[in-house]
């Protein structure tokens, strides 16, 4: 009996000592870098191949003459030559400048508009009840829709171009918060109060760190609303003034019936776009990812 008592105390203890060892190696995270070339094969190379046969289809339909007018399809050598001509006459980061420093200055005063919206309409039922379905229907209005009024009220000039923007950001903004904290779990807003974080100490520690997935994806979705908008208000309301933006340039390409112009326009808006969600948004979403043990750090 002595010894099957043992036996089983051992097994036990053997049991235990994997469901720990188990634990221990799901909680760790892996420290080794990841090899170039793992790196390169996945993340490198499909998007790479992918711009390549965007890029050998659209030659060949140039070349085998499926559109056989260059006037509607240039081929991408022409694309290409108006772009260097751009960059070599310097204009080429003043058209991406204008833009880009619009849209990022307008969707810095969009966030600080919309988080503070979504924390009201979330926290309070009035508000909520009020402003809700409002905010809900301005983010499905299309953002070209906000253009004329915005040019009646304030004329052309940068105001116009913010108004656009903050129209088009903020709903996405402050709804991606409202989600955000909807999905809070409740147990945590108890352990806070019986914590002593009620208030605003409650809202910074508590609600805006768990509604944070939501917060980021609204403010990604935020920002693509700001981009549209800005290209929109770019290209329906030009003037000297304003100078000459991605949206002014594809505006002039199509005025100029140059094709080569409107794709170059369309290329840089694209880049833009991509450029801006790598840089600014993915991070900031793995980092959340990361912090909630739903990403492992390579």
């Amino acid at each position: 009996m002595a010894s099957t008592d043992s036996t089983t105390v051992a097994k036990d203890g053997s049991d235990l000592a994997g469901l720990e060892a188990g634990l221990d190696a799901l909680e760790s995270r892996q420290t080794h870098r990841t090899p170039f070339r793992q790196t390169f094969v996945q993340k490198i190379l499909p998007p790479v191949l992918a711009v390549a046969l965007v890029l050998a289809v659209w030659q060949a339909l140039v070349s085998f003459k499926v559109v056989d007018d260059p006037t509607k399809l240039p081929a991408p050598s022409a694309v290409w030559d108006v772009v260097h001509t751009a960059w070599l006459e310097g204009e080429l980061l003043g058209y991406i400048w204008t833009s880009v420093s619009r849209g990022l200055l307008g969707f810095c005063f969009a966030l600080v508009i919309g988080t503070p919206l979504g924390l009201l309409v979330a926290r309070v039922k009035f508000v909520r009840a009020a402003l809700g379905p409002i905010l809900s229907g301005l983010q499905s209005l299309p953002s070209v829709a906000w253009v004329p009024p915005a040019v009646i009220w304030l004329g052309l000039n940068n105001s116009m171009m913010y108004a656009v923007i903050l129209l088009g950001a903020v709903p996405s903004i402050a709804n991606g918060l409202v989600s955000g904290v909807d999905q809070v779990p409740p147990l945590f807003l108890r352990a806070g109060r019986t914590l002593g974080a009620t208030g605003l100490k409650g809202t910074w520690h508590i609600v805006l760190p768990a509604a944070l997935p939501g917060y980021v994806a609204g403010l990604k979705q935020g920002w693509a609303f700001s981009w549209r908008s800005l290209m929109a208000a770019e290209i329906i309301a030009s003037f000297p003034d304003l100078g000459v933006g991605l949206g002014q340039l594809l505006e002039n390409g199509r005025n100029a019936s140059d094709m080569a112009m409107v794709f170059e326009a369309i290329l840089l808006i694209l880049i833009v776009g991509i450029a801006i969600d790598l840089l600014i948004f993915s991070p900031l979403e793995r980092w959340v990812l990361r912090n909630r043990g739903l990403l492992v750090k390579n």
